[in-house]
């Protein structure tokens, strides 16, 4: 049996991971900030899937909390064949003259050093095994820039080139890397980009399908089970209705 570490497991992509490999008898490890969340999911992949789950939470941007969760794990869940390096988000929309600095530190913090902390954890067993494989959920915003997305997307870039570099310093181990882009995907993203405004947060979803979680979750399922001498290293996903980063079809304009 192959066990899987995901972060930020209490919702969204990560949920939607967290029920696919659950599904298909895979040991679980997942992490979130919302305990009783996150304790809820790991019940219920018990009760529907009877997976053996891990349920540990803390948060990625604490260095120290990420050593004591995950450094001396039990035996069963000791051996990580796949990180899943989802813990991500997006906070504010502002030009960079008037951003806030808590928001940055909050996306850089998560995004690029909570991602780090992880991985510097993770990655020494994968190595000693000679075999693993990491899957970075990065973003389109990985690959472009739009207005008020500064900092978040400079995040995502930095996610683009450690998962470059991660396959460069790792491939000498047999350990495959994967990068994951998706496009608009509605999850908790927008409501927590915007701080909890509901109604900003639907007015990105109006008008087309976005991606849903699952849509993501079955594109990482498939890239985590090709043979082991085949990496996929870079995914996009987009909604059919999308075609970059600012164009996007919506029905009625």
């Amino acid at each position: 049996m192959k066990t899987i570490l995901i972060t930020g497991a209490t919702s969204g992509i990560g949920r939607a991971c967290a029920e696919i490999f659950a599904r298909n008898g895979y040991r679980l490890i997942i992490t979130g900030r919302r305990k009783e969340k996150l304790d809820l999911v790991a019940t219920e992949l018990k009760e529907h899937y009877q997976a053996e789950v891990l349920a540990l939470a803390f948060d990625v941007r604490n260095q120290k909390e990420v050593e004591e969760n995950l450094s001396e794990l039990p035996a069963p869940f000791k051996d990580i064949d796949i990180l899943l390096n989802n813990a991500g988000l997006a906070v504010g929309r502002d030009p960079v003259d008037t951003g806030v600095i808590d928001d940055w530190e909050r996306m850089i913090d998560t995004n690029v050093k909570g991602l780090l902390y992880v991985t510097r954890v993770i990655v020494p067993g994968m190595v000693e095994r000679q075999g693993g494989h990491i899957i970075n959920i990065s973003s389109l915003a990985g690959q472009e820039v739009y207005p008020q997305g500064n900092v978040y997307c400079a995040t995502k870039h930095a996610v683009t080139a450690l998962s470059k570099g991660m396959r460069q310093d790792l491939v000498d181990h047999g350990i495959r890397v994967t990068n994951i882009s998706p496009g608009l995907a509605e999850t908790e993203f927008s409501i927590v980009r915007f701080k909890g405004d509901e109604q900003k947060a639907e007015a990105v979803y109006r008008g087309f399908e976005p991606l849903h979680p699952e849509d993501i979750a079955e594109t990482i399922f498939f890239a985590a089970t090709r043979p082991p001498h085949m990496n996929l290293e870079e995914i996009t996903i987009l909604p059919t209705a999308q075609s970059d980063s600012r164009t996007v079809v919506r029905k009625g304009k």
